[in-house]
This record gives C-alpha cells, sequence and structure tokens, in this order.
C-alpha cells in the first residue's frame, strides 16, 4: 500500500518547520528532507526514521522495523506522530547527525550530442 498525501501533509504539519522540511514521492512512497538532508521515510503511512544516535537518545523505545523488503531496520515513529515537539526534536537532531547533500557535478556535453542538437535547428 502506498503512502496517502495526506499522510505526508499531517507529519509535515506536526513537525512544524515550514518550507525547511521537504518531501519527495519515490515509487510510491516518500523520503523526507530536513534543509536537503534526508532524515526519514514514509512507506505505508508510517513514518521511519533514519537510523542515528539521535533516534537512540531521544527514542530508544520506538519500534524498529524494515520500511519496505529487504531494508535494513529503522525506527518507526509512528507513535511520536501527535506529539509536536518530540517529532521536530527528533527530526532536527537526526538532520544535525546526517552528512550534507552531496553536489551533483555538471553534466558535460559529449560531442554527439551537440551534433544532434545542431542537425534539429
Amino acid at each position: 500500500m502506498a503512502t496517502d498525501q495526506d499522510f505526508i501533509e499531517y507529519v509535515t504539519e506536526q513537525v512544524g518547520l515550514g518550507s525547511r522540511l521537504t518531501s519527495k514521492k519515490m515509487f510510491g512512497e516518500y523520503a523526507l528532507y530536513l534543509d536537503g538532508k534526508v532524515v526519514a521515510f514514509a512507506c505505508d503511512n508510517s513514518l521511519f526514521i533514519k537510523p542515528s544516535a539521535a533516534a537512540a537518545t531521544l527514542a530508544p523505545s520506538l519500534p524498529q522495523r524494515p520500511p519496505y523488503p529487504g531494508a535494513k531496520d529503522y525506527p518507526v515513529a509512528d507513535e511520536v506522530l501527535d506529539d509536536t515537539d518530540a517529532l521536530r526534536r527528533l527530526i532536527t537532531e537526526t538532520a544535525t547527525l546526517m552528512p550534507a547533500p552531496k553536489l551533483a557535478k555538471p553534466r558535460k556535453a559529449t560531442a554527439g550530442s551537440r551534433r544532434s542538437r545542431k542537425a534539429a535547428v
């Protein structure tokens, strides 16, 4: 079962960080980003926090399970969705521990692609 857009809107509203928290649809599920860093996944209308010391310290009792078949276990934050402060703290602390996103290198045009554009004109 794919995650509903309503669930994503609810999570982003509960976290309360405005445009800093974004989501991107991937294979029917969603990745959640805080300031460009992946901090959680929404799969089957459950919120999976990226495994980190933040989750282990702030919410050690969260159940863990894989978000999709073949994945490692992630803390499932469904039980803190209604606790705005705890959820926000968990998301922001997780983001501080995640590496900065890598900048994509610009693509170099190949000789063949340049010719095909000129030929099309």
